[in-house]
């Protein structure tokens, strides 16, 4: 949080909303191959139903901000990133 609070212009929050930085773009290459390491195959850790909706709801923030996007239903995906809430 202080870095984030110290370079404020590069991140946003919904009420300060700064959205996707546009022109700052790169390219990022996974060097993961399949099969994937046991780390990145692991279920969901169990959350409660308090836990669900802050999560849905910071999920939904970040939707809004174009921060993240919705995978289509017949999307390929090479890789997802786990929803770290903290």
């Amino acid at each position: 949080m202080k870095m984030m609070r110290k370079n404020r212009p590069a991140f946003s929050i919904a009420e300060e909303p700064l959205g996707n930085i546009r022109g700052h773009d790169i390219e990022l290459y996974l060097d993961v191959e399949r099969p994937y390491p046991p780390m990145l195959r692991r279920p969901p850790h169990p959350a409660s139903l308090e836990t669900r909706k802050e999560i849905e709801k910071n999920i939904n923030e970040l939707l809004n901000m174009d921060v993240i996007r919705k995978i289509g239903q017949n999307e390929i995906v090479e890789i997802t990133t786990p929803y770290l809430n903290t």
